[in-house]
């Protein structure tokens, strides 16, 4: 959990400076300012730029990781306890972007939490599951002389579950802090964009939850639900609900985006 929180409390902020540093044209070099003006990228141009700004940032917040000890209480504490105390927890992260100026959602993922998007009644997946087993993952991991053991299912040296992660220093290089990205040009049929961690996709299906987010975003603000006017909000606090009623044993984390009316809730 110590990760998951600096996660929580560091990620935006480290975005937010990375991309600053990216419109001050500091770490590009690649002639996008002009008369003292940010020019915005177009295309793959605008996709390389986007991937070089989240892969700095995920290797930026995984560095801060690898100083979080198992005990901590504190996000981000430097404390006194021994290298190899570090570093040992671990977190998933999904991070999701709608940007104004290429009317585009940019979808970073690294770990099994997972982004959704609802287009008229269907689940649209931005994000992929980083697993041992898959293709590519298995074919990294081997290549850095690592070994994917099937023990109660496919697992990072007979460990970890994931492929990637935030932390889980012990397992690296096999385990990477490397995003995988998407980019979904914005269309007028979406309906909502659903971000949730794995102890809700282990029992909730993307339809079900797409389900779920459209039918409160047709009901609007109308609907509420203990307490709570907007759709999003409706909806995220439904979702939460829905998953310990059958029986995750995981931590829960729901994020709603109202593709309607640009509210977002947790």
């Amino acid at each position: 959990m110590q990760v998951a929180s600096m996660c929580r409390e560091k990620m935006h902020v480290v975005l937010e400076e990375k991309l600053m540093r990216m419109r001050n044209n500091v770490d590009m070099g690649d002639g996008s300012r002009s008369c003292g003006r940010w020019q915005p990228w177009e295309g793959q141009r605008m996709e390389e730029a986007w991937k070089r700004v989240f892969k700095s940032c995920f290797l930026r917040i995984d560095e801060m990781a690898s100083r979080i000890c198992s005990e901590s209480s504190t996000v981000g504490c430097q404390c006194d306890c021994l290298p190899n105390a570090l570093g040992l927890t671990g977190s998933t992260t999904v991070v999701a972007i709608l940007t104004d100026e290429y009317e585009t959602i940019i979808v970073a993922n690294c770990d099994d939490s997972r982004a959704v998007l609802s287009r008229s009644g269907s689940a649209i997946p931005l994000s992929y599951d980083h697993k041992p087993d898959r293709g590519e993952e298995r074919a990294r991991i081997e290549a850095c002389g690592g070994r994917v053991v099937f023990a109660d299912g496919a697992r990072v040296e007979g460990i970890l579950s994931i492929s990637r992660a935030i932390g889980d220093n012990y397992l690296k290089p096999y385990i990477t802090s490397e995003p995988e990205m998407t980019f979904t040009k914005r269309e007028a049929e979406y309906e909502c964009l659903i971000l949730a961690s794995d102890g809700f996709w282990d029992v909730i299906s993307s339809e079900v939850a797409c389900e779920v987010g459209r039918v409160s975003s047709r009901r609007g603000s109308s609907w509420v639900f203990q307490g709570c006017g907007r759709s999003a909000c409706s909806a995220a606090v439904l979702l939460t609900r829905l998953a310990p009623g059958r029986k995750s044993c995981d931590n829960i984390s729901v994020i709603v985006v109202d593709l309607k009316r640009n509210h977002t809730a947790v």
